[in-house]
């Protein structure tokens, strides 16, 4: 094969057979890392099959090849902290999965729309997968909002507790069985797809694609399901489901946060200097400075415990966690206004499409490109 017969998303599909693929390639097709990664064209981050690890050897594998390039660390994200990665980048997915959910039950009209009411506090929860991303969105969404993880569904069955499962527990139980049959404090059944149709609130699936599809949408009776993997709903399965009045917050904003961290990744890698270590000190000392002031005017001490609550500065992981948020919020925001104000929009996927078509056309207008 010659380098440049190589087509560039070999580097992408290199992802799904696991990492020496891709440093193969690397290695043998100098054109590939010449023109289709590196940190001013393609920055891949981490999928199925890659983690940590593997991205510190791509890292690692173009420096040596690159040796000129100062900014070698930004040709991947999803590293390890020690080699250029970010705080929060592994639970980043997860993290925006649990911010999505969140921004949703602040619009009471998209609420009732999916039937439901309140906030996401005692929702009843079932996620399917507990990888990276189930995993984490499961355990932010029970052990910060409240919500009840009723069911976990895996490969080889599903987890059942109407009062609610531990999932630090049940994933514990995974890392060291590798199987989730035997957990002792749950219901196990092994016909996990049929799981995906027990009574519930909100549908996570976090697995593979195509797991919700026509022959089993008619019977799915969560009232909204948010796709926190890369399309678990066919085509055919989301019409049924739009007729339904199924809710269902888009694979394209609602697991979009890995690659925002991996943005923010890109960006310090870039700059060579971590996020907060400029300013984080500055705003510990100005917080001090308010809080004596406080003191000295009220005539009153301030409990300890709340001065220590915010008198620090802000670290990377929160600045990180605050830059999250606020991108999926500002996404959702957009989305519900296309949603409330197009007339020919009634769904969030189509209002998700429209503002990213949106976008790119005011680009070209701006540019003069009609």
């Amino acid at each position: 094969m010659e380098p440049y017969g190589v087509h560039p998303r070999l580097v992408l599909i290199g992802y799904s057979k696991g990492a020496p693929d891709i440093l193969h390639a690397l290695v043998s097709y100098p054109e590939i890392r010449k023109r289709f990664l590196s940190p001013a064209t393609n920055v891949p981050a981490p999928d199925v099959g890659t983690g940590q690890r593997e991205m510190a050897w791509i890292a690692d594998t173009y420096k040596h090849l690159n040796p000129e390039d100062i900014n070698y660390q930004g040709c991947v994200t999803g590293k390890p902290v020690q080699h250029g990665g970010i705080q929060g980048r592994t639970e980043a997915t997860g993290r925006g999965v649990q911010y999505a959910l969140q921004e949703f039950f602040r619009h009471a009209d998209d609420v009732e729309r999916a039937g439901l009411a309140g906030n996401l506090g005692a929702k009843r929860i079932i996620v399917q997968g507990l990888g990276n991303v189930g995993y984490h969105a499961a355990k932010f969404l029970s052990e910060e909002d409240g919500a009840k993880i009723i069911a976990i569904i895996e490969r080889d069955g599903v987890l059942y507790d109407d009062a609610g499962l531990n999932v630090e527990n049940v994933y514990r139980y995974i890392v060291e069985n590798k199987t989730i049959k035997g957990y002792p404090d749950a219901v196990f059944n092994d016909d996990g797809e049929k799981a995906l149709e027990l009574d519930c609130d909100i549908l996570i699936p976090a697995a593979l694609e195509g797991q919700i599809a026509k022959d089993n949408a008619a019977n799915v009776k969560a009232r909204l399901i948010c796709e926190a993997a890369n399309g678990p709903v066919t085509a055919e399965a989301d019409d049924i489901l739009h007729k339904r009045g199924v809710v269902i917050i888009p694979d394209i904003y609602a697991n979009a946060g890995g690659v925002t961290v991996s943005y923010f990744e890109w960006i310090r890698n870039l700059s060579h200097i971590r996020f907060g270590r400029m300013q984080r000190r500055h705003d510990e000392l100005r917080s001090h400075q308010y809080a004596a002031l406080l003191e000295e005017i009220s005539g009153a001490q301030i409990d300890d415990k709340l001065k220590a609550s915010f008198l620090g500065g802000a670290a990377e992981i929160d600045l990180v966690r605050s830059g999250l948020d606020d991108t999926m919020r500002l996404a959702y925001q957009q989305m519900h206004h296309v949603l409330v104000s197009n007339e020919r929009v009634n769904d969030l996927r189509t209002a998700a499409f429209v503002v990213a078509i949106d976008k790119i056309s005011r680009s070209y207008l701006d540019l003069g490109i009609y």
